[in-house]
């Protein structure tokens, strides 16, 4: 397959980056059966409007210069990934994100090496923080976070600032344009399992 154009996606979505990561390697940690590769715009597409696909991208240059694969899907919304146990079998670091502007319901984790250094989730519809676990890093600080979490204080976290950490810890996914260094891949889960 020639290399296509790489397509960004944004809100209403969940994503893993994975570092220096293979994509089927990430495709087999996350339980999926390979389905080869796709157009990107088709296999995001085929990621966001059904349950059982997933889209993996090629190794991208992200933060603190290393590359990262970014695995995508509606799937990864409801399923909620370890990261922890994630990042122990691929022996790196896993960051998961998901953002959806409807309810307002925004998280993030990252994992390295099967040790959790950070989870934040927040609904904005009640303004509750449903997560929180280590110290918020100057990315998150930036975003509005306090630098821990008090129960008389109101925290205020939106879609941007999901973006904002993601490009920070890795690589901001609506950012994505250009070439494509490769394809992208979907995996297929067994939903009758």
């Amino acid at each position: 397959m020639d290399l296509d154009v790489m397509a960004g996606f944004g809100g209403k979505q969940a994503w893993l980056a994975v570092a220096g990561g293979d994509p089927e390697a990430v495709l087999a940690a996350l339980g999926l059966r390979d389905l080869g590769p796709v157009p990107w715009r088709s296999g995001l597409d085929l990621a966001h409007l059904t349950d059982d696909r997933v889209a993996v991208t090629p190794p991208l240059p992200g933060a603190r210069d290393t590359r990262w694969v970014l695995a995508v899907g509606r799937r990864l919304m409801g399923s909620d990934p370890d990261v922890v146990a994630l990042s122990a079998e691929l022996g790196t670091e896993v960051q998961f994100f998901a953002t959806h502007r409807v309810t307002e319901s925004h998280r993030w984790r990252r994992a390295v090496k099967g040790d959790l250094l950070r989870a934040f989730g927040y609904v904005g519809h009640t303004g509750e923080v449903t997560s929180w676990f280590g110290v918020p890093d100057p990315a998150e600080r930036d975003a509005g976070l306090p630098g821990e979490l008090d129960p008389e204080a109101s925290v205020l976290v939106a879609e941007r600032d999901v973006f904002r950490v993601a490009g920070a810890w890795s690589i901001d996914p609506t950012t994505l344009s250009g070439r494509a260094p490769g394809p992208l891949r979907v995996g297929a889960a067994d939903l009758t399992g």
